[in-house]
């Protein structure tokens, strides 16, 4: 058999491949009956990790915490004995909106470490930047049996939107492969953050008209949509 090479590839640069073992993965939390929130931010600012709480939009007393780390080691030890005193404690685990997902590359980034490690980081940590929807989302098998020919377009015509959301800065996204780590079998975490909400639903919208999404997405969500009111702050 050919030898398996399961490092992250970017662009060809001066003649070679650029390859990392290195990937960022990433995780939100979601919990219900915290009526108050300053407990679980004084909590964070102490922490020894890097993270995002969101108020949930559509729970009064909602909250979600990002939280990512290299080292997926982190989630079952460091994070978990974390959670697992006050104030966070005490809330309600709503499971139904757990997601965890690995960054990884497409073949085309010239600064791949910055693409793995670094970006995501700083788009969800920049304080211009608290809105953010995050959803999961699995592809139709039909899509996989679909030629590399076949399947360039219709990714170009998703990337093209997303593209055009980003560089009119109104929508920036971070894209996690969860392929087996998630309970339902997605394939991809999306979150879409941003300096508002409109623009961010918005940018949903116009995705529904695509080819891949109309014809190739099975499902999608459920959707998490949250305001940060506390980021760890970027050295």
């Amino acid at each position: 058999m050919e030898k398996l090479d399961l490092r992250e590839k970017g662009a060809v640069r001066n003649g070679e491949r650029l390859v990392s073992d290195q990937r960022l993965f990433m995780q939100l939390l979601a919990f219900g009956g915290c009526a108050d929130t300053k407990p679980l931010t004084k909590a964070l600012a102490k922490a020894d990790f890097e993270s995002v709480l969101y108020e949930d939009v559509n729970d009064p007393q909602g909250v979600a915490l990002l939280s990512w780390n290299k080292d997926p080691d982190f989630f079952p030890a460091s994070l978990r004995r974390f959670l697992l005193n006050p104030p966070f404690i005490s809330l309600i685990p709503k499971l139904e909106y757990t997601m965890l997902g690995r960054t990884y590359a497409i073949g085309h980034e010239p600064n791949l470490e910055e693409w793995l490690l670094e970006k995501p980081r700083q788009t969800v940590l920049n304080p211009e930047w608290p809105w953010a929807v995050w959803y999961p989302l699995r592809r139709a098998g039909a899509f996989a049996l679909l030629s590399p020919d076949e399947q360039g377009p219709i990714l170009g015509e998703h990337g093209r939107i997303g593209h055009a959301f980003g560089d009119a800065g109104l929508a920036h996204d971070v894209r996690l492969a969860c392929f087996g780590l998630d309970k339902n079998d997605n394939d991809f975490v999306i979150g879409l953050i941003g300096k508002h909400l409109y623009p961010l639903s918005a940018c949903v919208q116009a995705m529904r008209r695509t080819s891949q999404t109309s014809k190739y997405i099975q499902n999608m969500g459920p959707f998490f949509v949250g305001k940060a009111i506390w980021q760890s702050p970027i050295p």
